[in-house]
């Protein structure tokens, strides 16, 4: 028996139509727009929490939904109910031809129609551009977006794509050589930050990865990785891995605390000119 979805309060439900395919969008707030990716199993309580922080920050926020149930709580039913939740939403994800999950060097195709939703946000919203947040099977998107959308403020949470089977794949962001030079280049051109967070003992998000966007991006890029290891002072699990959602301890002093202040703080200064 299906779940029933949570709380959208506050969240309008749109489409948005490019290039022949359709998708629905999740929309809140007034100001300049943040595009929200959400991770798998998709458009979980915590994601809307972490959006509504957004909004309440001064910013629209747009929520694709890309896979998943908009809405539903993987934790209502225990550690088995999210593993179902977690395959529900994974298998088909790997099997649709919108994500490359093994590829190297190969953008995803869905990555087309985001720049789209992030051109519709800009045009919506108004503002000097928009942010982008990724989270884990979306991670690296934020990055990809930065080839075709006015992203001024883009956030790699936990990028796992492509998912890290070989030497080759930890260290691969999961763009094509034409969109990643792109990106780099917009990244020069408008002066940004990229910021990237992770858990040190993440195996879905590997150091490889990390140690990529260093070499090619230098003090651009600003990677934040927070120690999961074996008895941490912070008692992060040892299978930690959503930063700004379920592995959150929201507590002044504590370390994803603050990764969370460090990305409102870098929607502030690019998006709000605070």
């Amino acid at each position: 028996m299906a779940a029933p979805a949570v709380d959208l309060d506050g969240f309008t439900r749109t489409d948005l139509t490019h290039d022949g395919a359709t998708r629905t969008v999740y929309r809140a707030g007034e100001g300049p727009g943040v595009v929200v990716l959400a991770e798998l199993p998709g458009i979980t309580p915590d994601v809307l929490a972490f959006a509504r922080r957004v909004v309440d920050l001064g910013c629209s926020v747009a929520v694709p939904q890309l896979f998943g149930v908009p809405g539903q709580d993987p934790a209502r039913g225990g550690p088995r109910t999210m593993a179902l939740d977690a395959a529900r939403s994974i298998v088909p994800a790997c099997v649709s031809r919108e994500f490359t999950v093994l590829a190297t060097g190969r953008t995803s195709p869905v990555m087309d129609w985001l720049r789209a939703l992030g051109r519709d946000l800009h045009e919506r919203c108004g503002g000097p551009g928009i942010g982008v947040v990724g989270m884990c099977f979306t991670g690296g998107f934020a990055l990809g977006m930065l080839a075709d959308a006015p992203v001024l403020a883009p956030v790699l949470s936990q990028p796992s794509l492509p998912f890290g089977t070989t030497a080759k794949a930890k260290a691969d962001l999961g763009l094509s050589p034409e969109d990643l030079e792109a990106a780099l280049d917009t990244c020069a051109a408008r002066d940004l930050e990229v910021l990237g967070l992770r858990f040190t003992g993440d195996p879905l998000s590997p150091p490889e990865r990390f140690a990529t966007l260093r070499r090619l991006l230098g003090d651009r890029f600003v990677g934040v990785e927070i120690d999961s290891s074996p008895g941490n002072p912070w008692g992060h699990r040892k299978g930690a891995h959503s930063v700004l959602t379920l592995d959150l301890v929201d507590e002044e002093g504590q370390p994803t605390r603050d990764a969370l202040d460090r990305v409102l703080e870098l929607f502030r200064t690019r998006l709000l000119g605070a």
